[in-house]
């Protein structure tokens, strides 16, 4: 059978290697940080991981252009650690769940907060204020073998240079392993998929000119410049 139309690969660069990092879906866990919880007034932090995902082609690999996107005057940042699963698993119990990992990158899951606000009001799916286009950047993925421990790490981002958020990555409500636990019980993971874990306290406001910077203990950086609506980026 002939395809109409063939869509273009998404995938992001590894660290020390020519080859990419091809990504099938990108899931996202909502309030797993407790300052986080309590900044945004909503849900309970004894609660377990809930999950949205965004479209593929939101991943705007790092180092590039975010347009500042249509239909919202709050713009908003939320730096992440990033997994990057390179094994299938379903069903995976916590103490096998690192086995799926590829590696880790530091991301930012951007957010149209007013649009979020208002789907949350409306008791309807976040979908408009999280999944638009280049709403997913990801830096450089790091294999794991090449990480290793991730408990000590600390995860901070800058907007022009002065810092907004910086926390322990194991401040996080649920931990790496917990989270894909989880996820695997409602959906297969495969080879591609990212994981956005969730962000601290500290988010805010950003506008076109501003340059966010991630950076995550033992990770490559993350960097992003925010254009004018319409400077579109191009997948790669």
């Amino acid at each position: 059978m002939t395809l109409l139309f063939t869509p273009p690969p998404v995938s992001v660069p590894v660290t020390g290697i020519a080859e990419r990092f091809p990504v099938r879906r990108v899931y996202c866990v909502g309030r797993n940080y407790v300052d986080h919880v309590r900044e945004m007034r909503e849900g309970d932090e004894r609660d377990d991981p809930f999950f949205f995902q965004k479209p593929t082609d939101a991943v705007v690999p790092g180092n590039d252009q975010v347009p500042y996107p249509p239909r919202t005057s709050d713009f908003q940042f939320e730096g992440e650690l990033v997994v990057a699963i390179g094994a299938e698993g379903v069903d995976v119990p916590v103490a096998q769940a690192l086995d799926l990992v590829y590696g880790y990158a530091a991301g930012i899951d951007l957010t149209r907060r007013d649009r979020q606000r208002d789907c949350r009001d409306r008791q309807i799916s976040w979908e408009a204020g999280k999944s638009f286009d280049a709403s997913a950047p990801c830096g450089p993925i790091t294999p794991r073998a090449s990480v290793g421990d991730l408990a000590a790490a600390e995860l901070q981002l800058d907007v022009n240079g002065k810092a907004r958020q910086r926390t322990p990555l194991a401040l996080m409500i649920w931990n790496v392993a917990e989270i894909i636990s989880h996820l695997s019980t409602d959906y297969r993971l495969r080879p591609g998929d990212l994981i956005y874990t969730g962000t601290p306290a500290g988010v805010s406001a950003i506008v076109p000119g501003d340059v966010v910077h991630v950076e995550i203990s033992g990770l490559a950086p993350l960097s992003v410049t925010i254009t004018e609506n319409g400077s579109h980026h191009d997948a790669k």
